[in-house]
């Protein structure tokens, strides 16, 4: 019992890139997905969620040796311009994640209780503001964005199963297979899944959780591995819902996916997919912002700390980011959501770069250096990064 209380005290850090890979842009990329695609790029979600776990990985072990921060690790291991480059790429991705972000608030709440989505995310960005700046900031928000993946696990469960989806269909999903014209979209589903940056802030939520090098193994059980997961289990089991209800609807959006659940619940069918949207959005704007901010402040050399002015001022740049872009481009939400993932992995390489350098340097990491086996996950999810940024390129040229 007491083994049990101890693991349960070492959740949190993953779970919060958690909650920030599987916010709207990751939904809105997947109801897409298994709408025009079927069950063809579930393969994608699974690769993905693996190669997500040893990046992870790496970022928590990194941060159980350093002195410091990443940034600041980086930047005594390798020159301050590498470092600063970094705080600035992983603030850069936080700006595209914050226009899904802000939009997808908008557009859970317009479901549920109507409205302009644009004046909802207005409000949702307002009420991250304050409940970012409150006091107990840290702990508090962990605890928001645990309950809240758990309710989305349970709500998108419901969802799949209630859909009788084709379930041989789905497990034929598992063979790698590119659909034509899935280029942008299959993209997205990288950035949003393999998320680099969400890996990368981990590191941070570690350090800020004070968790220790000798428990690593324990961490390793009880959060890095459960906190990745589940995300890629809910993404897949999006997919094979929206295939099992919307599989040939070209132009299918989040309102037809919300009305999954009618027929057999009723509206509250559609109000348990359209507040499970809004928390995944929700959920995502807090952890989002909170990393933006700080690696932004921490790259420039400001500092991390959350109750730093400077790292404050980062934090409302990015939600004011895309909280102005979620207004003026606003008219074409779904596709809006899509462009801004798939942007997210231009960055992506120099932050996966500089994991798989830090988490080799032998003086550094002494025990806990990378293997021979991680570095053939990490090879081949640094091969991943560049070829959907080459298939992001091609796409818009």
């Amino acid at each position: 019992m007491a083994r049990i209380v101890r693991l349960l005290t070492l959740m949190g850090p993953a779970f919060v890139a958690g909650a920030w890979q599987f916010g709207p842009g990751n939904l809105t990329s997947a109801v897409q997905a298994g709408s025009r695609f079927g069950y063809s790029l579930i393969w994608v979600i699974i690769v993905s969620t693996v190669l997500m776990i040893g990046f992870t990985d790496m970022s928590v072990r990194i941060a159980l040796v350093s002195r410091g921060s990443l940034v600041e690790t980086v930047k005594r291991s390798l020159g301050r311009a590498l470092g600063g480059a970094a705080g600035l790429g992983v603030f850069a991705i936080a700006l595209m994640f914050s226009v899904g972000n802000a939009v997808g608030a908008g557009l859970g709440l317009s479901l549920v209780l109507g409205g302009s989505p644009v004046w909802w995310t207005l409000t949702c960005t307002t009420v991250v503001a304050i409940v970012l700046f409150a006091r107990g900031l840290y702990g508090m928000i962990e605890k928001v964005l645990l309950v809240m993946v758990a309710t989305m696990a349970v709500c998108f469960a419901i969802t799949a199963v209630l859909s009788r989806p084709d379930w041989s269909g789905a497990a034929a999903g598992l063979l790698p297979t590119i659909p034509p014209s899935s280029g942008l979209l299959l993209v997205a589903l990288v950035g949003t899944n393999f998320s680099i940056n969400a890996a990368f802030y981990t590191g941070y939520a570690s350090r800020e959780r004070g968790l220790r090098r000798e428990q690593y193994r324990e961490t390793t059980l009880a959060d890095t591995l459960p906190g990745i997961v589940a995300p890629g289990i809910m993404t897949v089991l999006v997919i094979i819902a929206s295939s099992a209800v919307l599989g040939g609807q070209q132009g299918a959006g989040l309102a037809d996916l919300a009305g999954v659940l009618e027929p057999i619940a009723g509206d509250i069918g559609r109000t348990i997919f359209a507040l499970g949207f809004f928390g995944a959005a929700f959920s995502s704007m807090l952890a989002n912002a909170t990393a933006g901010g700080t690696l932004l402040c921490d790259g420039l050399g400001g500092g991390n700390r959350l109750s730093s002015p400077r790292v404050r001022l980062g934090v409302l740049a990015v939600l004011a980011f895309g909280a102005i872009i979620a207004a003026v481009l606003g008219d074409s939400p779904i596709q809006l959501i899509i462009i801004a993932q798939a942007l997210t992995v231009v960055v992506a390489p120099l932050l996966g770069i500089l994991l798989v350098i830090m988490a080799n340097k032998r003086g550094l990491m002494g025990d806990l250096r990378n293997r021979w086996w991680h570095n053939i996950l990490a090879a081949l999810g640094l091969a991943a990064i560049l070829a959907t940024c080459y298939s992001l390129i091609t796409s818009l040229f």
